[in-house]
């Protein structure tokens, strides 16, 4: 007969209450609370849905491909948090818009940060492409409409055909990314080309999952915005402009009722825009700060594709 050894794993039920008694000596509190809840949650799910072996393994070759296809252009884990449902739900517990504030949306896997300096009215679209003209502009807030003047407003967004710049190789270096400051009525303006939807990169396992869950890759159109000042809390977020079915289906779930941006369709010359023929496009969306310290993100992307 077997001696018996208080302590050692017999059977499956075993397994969560030795594993979590291994963590007690842990120092941090906070670090204990969420590694306990974390091997909680994970032992819970692995008794319901109870995995072959052939299953899991392909799990984890799934978790370290995330790794293998995240380099200086590409962030695959950044991507994988996004299509699940994980980034939004981060971004709503702690940015929920109840004070008033403007709503915040996504980072994204493509903001690279280091965005060049821009005066009023720049231009962003740095590389020869086809677009319809866009006049962005508006103002940073307080919640109750004072002026914020020095806000830094850092601006990004794909091109016309579907790809931000470090994506693509033919783009100029930092094309449609762009650094403004707020004047002394809070007032900001750029201008670029207008927006359009695009697929997330499925050449990774984020793509391979999404074809086996047979659901659609596509973001709806939008700007990307982080907009900062001193002793306000910075604000991530987009501005939108598509379908409703497009902001509807978006992968990554990322749209938002309330910062879908008034996109205006004008016919030029127009006495307001000078030199702006055919059609082209205005927005106008005003950015809410509260009172915070500005924190900034680590971007996920460090550069672009080669040639």
């Amino acid at each position: 007969m077997a001696k018996e050894i208080e302590g050692l794993i017999k059977s499956e039920e075993d397994v969560t209450a030795i594993v979590l008694s291994s963590y007690e000596k842990t120092s941090d509190p906070r670090l204990n609370e969420i590694m306990t809840s974390l091997t909680k949650h994970l032992h819970a799910f692995l008794l319901e849905t109870r995995p072959t072996e052939e299953e899991y393994e392909m799990g984890l070759r799934w978790v370290a491909s995330l790794g293998h296809h995240t380099d200086n252009a590409n962030n695959e884990v950044v991507l994988a948090a996004d299509v699940l449902g994980a980034s939004t739900l981060i971004d709503l517990m702690n940015n929920n818009g109840g004070r008033g504030e403007t709503m915040s949306a996504l980072l994204g896997p493509f903001y690279r940060g280091g965005a060049p300096d821009c005066g009023v009215d720049d231009n962003i679209a740095r590389s020869d492409q086809e677009g319809l003209p866009l006049f962005f502009s508006g103002r940073v807030i307080d919640l109750d409409g004072s002026s914020i003047a020095g806000a830094s407003v850092d601006v990004w967004q794909a091109s016309p055909v579907g790809l931000y710049e470090n994506q693509d190789a033919g783009q100029d270096d930092f094309n449609l990314r762009g650094k403004f400051t707020s004047d002394a009525e809070g007032r900001y303006s750029f201008r670029s080309v207008r927006p359009s939807g695009y697929p997330v990169p499925t050449s990774g396992p984020v793509g391979d999952l999404l074809r086996a869950q047979n659901r659609k890759a596509f973001r709806p159109a939008h700007v990307h915005f982080i907009v900062s000042a001193p002793g306000r809390k910075t604000l991530i977020t987009q501005v939108f402009s598509d379908t409703d079915e497009a902001m509807i289906g978006d992968v990554v779930f990322g749209a938002k009722e309330a910062i879908v941006g008034d996109f205006v369709s004008h016919q030029g010359p127009h006495p307001d825009y000078p030199g702006v023929e055919g059609e082209f496009f205005t927005c106008k969306f005003d950015f809410k700060l509260v009172e915070g310290t500005p924190t900034f993100p680590v971007p996920p992307i460090s550069g672009k594709v080669e040639d």
